[in-house]
Parts: C-alpha cells; sequence; structure tokens
C-alpha cells in the first residue's frame, strides 16, 4: 500500500492498487474517473466493453462466475469497491451465477490474495417490503422485495461470515437509488448523488475500522425512511439533497394512489417485478 496514511489509522488516503468491478455499468462510469484521485492504478473489470485505459488505469474483463479468473484478478489489489453482478431484478438463473457464485468467488478470492477490506454495493431492494411510514435501521431484518433483493441480503451475510471467520473487513452499501436527479416522488427520499456516492465509497475505503457494517446509501434527504445512526462511524456525510427537486417531483406527481403497493412499500417498482407468473 501506499505510505499516505492518516495519523493513528489502519487504512491508507491513497492505495496503491484498487480494484472496480462493474467498471461499464451507470455507477461504475460515474466512479471510474473519481477513484482514480485515490490510488496508484485503478483496475476495472467487467464483461461489457470498457473502452481504452486512462493512464493509471489497468483493465481486466472477467465474468464473476469464472472462480480462476476472479482469483487473478484480485491478485495485488489493496481494496476492492465491488459494483459487478446483475443489478435489476430479473430471472434467477442469471442472478444466482451473478449475485451469488460471483460473490463468493469474489471473497474466496479475497481470503487466498489478502485483500483486507471490500466496498460492497447491497441495495435498498434488501429492505424494499417496509412501508414507506417506517423509518429503518441496519439492525431490522431483511425484507427483500424480489429475488435481486435475496441476492443481497446473500452477500450481506456472505460478507459478514467472511470478517468474523477471515478478518475480511466489508462496508456494505445499501444503495437507495444514485442518478444525476431524482425521477420520481419516492426517490425523493431514496436519492443519492453523484458527488454523495463519491464521499460514501471513499470514507468506506478510508475510515480506520469498519468490521462489518451496513450503510444506507443516500443523500442528505429532507425526506427519510433510513436511519444511519449506526455507520456514524464511517464518517460518510452526505453534501446534497433531494429537497431542490421536490416542486418539480410532486407537479408531475400531483396524485398517488394509497393502496398501490408501489406506494405502499420503500422497493416501489420491484415490488410488483421478477418471474412470479
Amino acid at each position: 500500500m501506499s505510505s499516505a496514511i492518516r495519523p493513528g489509522s489502519l487504512t491508507p488516503l491513497r492505495f496503491g492498487r484498487l480494484l472496480l468491478t462493474g467498471a461499464a455499468g451507470g455507477l461504475g462510469r460515474e466512479l471510474r474517473p473519481r477513484l482514480k484521485a485515490y490510488c496508484e492504478t485503478l483496475r476495472l473489470s467487467d464483461i461489457a466493453d470498457l473502452g481504452e485505459p486512462a493512464p493509471g488505469e489497468d483493465l481486466r474483463p472477467a465474468r464473476l462466475e469464472d472462480a480462476a479468473a476472479i482469483h487473478a484478478l484480485l491478485e495485488g489489489v489493496d481494496a476492492v469497491v465491488h459494483l459487478g453482478g446483475y443489478s435489476v431484478e430479473g430471472p434467477w438463473e442469471a442472478i444466482l451465477q451473478a449475485n451469488i457464485v460471483g460473490l463468493f468467488n469474489l471473497y474466496e478470492a479475497a481470503r487466498k490474495q489478502g485483500v483486507r477490506r471490500i466496498v460492497f454495493a447491497s441495495s435498498n431492494h434488501v429492505t424494499g417490503f417496509y412501508r414507506q411510514d417506517e423509518v429503518i435501521d441496519s439492525r431490522m431484518p431483511p425484507r427483500p422485495d424480489g429475488l435481486y433483493g435475496v441476492s443481497k441480503a446473500f452477500g450481506e451475510n456472505l460478507s459478514r461470515m467472511y470478517f468474523d471467520r477471515h478478518g475480511i473487513e466489508t462496508v456494505c452499501l445499501r444503495i437507495g437509488s444514485s442518478y444525476a436527479e431524482p425521477k420520481d416522488r419516492r426517490m425523493l427520499a431514496t436519492w443519492l448523488s453523484f458527488d454523495d456516492l463519491e464521499r460514501l465509497v471513499v470514507a468506506s475505503l478510508t475510515a480506520p475500522q469498519v468490521g462489518h457494517t451496513l450503510i444506507f446509501g443516500i443523500s442528505d434527504n429532507a425526506t427519510r425512511w433510513y436511519d444511519n445512526r449506526l455507520a456514524s462511524h464511517v464518517g460518510y456525510r452526505p453534501q446534497d439533497s433531494s429537497e431542490a427537486f421536490r416542486a418539480s417531483r410532486e407537479k408531475a406527481q400531483p396524485k398517488l394512489d394509497p393502496t398501490d403497493p408501489t406506494v405502499i412499500y420503500q422497493g416501489g417498482v420491484f415490488v410488483r417485478m421478477g418471474p412470479f407468473d
């Protein structure tokens, strides 16, 4: 690792080699140029086209379900930001291979290669069947809204086991809705700006000790379904808010059906999605 260490801490402010999986996805494309500022080499992986490498980038396409490829991918890596996997509700087999088999491969590779910290992109859909009139924290049990949410709950539990047995620290980011701006009234509660996404990931990488932490990935929104006080040790301080978009989003959706499950539950449209004919 780089020698740029915060006094009294166990983690660097600048890493030698960071790995970003899912680098060709929506959030991966946002984080790719941002994370380069925190490392000497940014290793990028995906199964989609990664384009041409910029200075300081190392492109390593790999399928998560390919254990040998993932073992090689983590060689010489100081920390991992894991965005890779199947990112929406969909067929069980696709979710199984990418999000369950693939995540097991990632943690086994981390154990064997000596990687000590992973930032894991979990999801708000782990708790999607809590109601929108509830405020929840990380002590409350998962209530997944579909197979995708189930796979992320598995990831949270798998990472917990790898911390307890092998000491690999993980911050599980229960990411809300990370877009340039909130798209609808639901996202007034779940929105995570791209700048706050960067702040969240960097805090998760550089906090002195995180153990195994669950944290909800949201900006400083006025409407709140999530309580992050149990993750205050991570040091994430959001600076953006969805409030600036409230008037336009409420004008676009002046009426909501209070009997609609997508309005009742925090998971929104995900509570109706999936292969459940």
